[in-house]
């Protein structure tokens, strides 16, 4: 597996294990459809919550949550109604970021709850 993929492989575990600390089921990992897809599909509280992780080794290069743009955002939105649609879920969606930075040994985590609205 490239260096990269493991990288994002154990950012998301991280973030996982943050969300379900926080009180989160994890419903789905890597949910795609029709070429989109979902990093992290949780519930929490009265919210089913779609979560894209970024993980960098450092912040060198900028912000990880920098890397989620109009148009990745645009794409888990339709992505997200997908996902309501087929699987029959009528609750209110919220849409979080996991920034995370490290390496194999240590990582920093921010969570951005509710990063940003479904009508870009």
């Amino acid at each position: 597996m490239a260096e990269h993929n493991e990288l994002g492989r154990k950012g998301e575990e991280v973030a996982i294990a943050c969300l379900k600390k926080k009180g989160h089921r994890i419903v789905e990992r890597n949910w795609s459809f029709s070429g989109y897809e979902i990093d992290i599909v949780s519930e929490h509280e009265e919210f089913i919550v779609f979560v894209e992780v970024k993980t960098r080794t450092s912040a060198e290069w900028g912000d990880p949550v920098d890397a989620v743009t109009e148009q990745r955002m645009r794409r888990m939105i339709r992505a997200a109604s997908h996902y309501l649609k087929i699987n029959h879920i009528d609750k209110p969606a919220r849409f979080d970021i996991i920034a995370v930075i490290g390496n194999e040994r240590y990582f920093e985590l921010e969570h951005i709850e509710d990063a940003f609205l479904p009508f870009l």
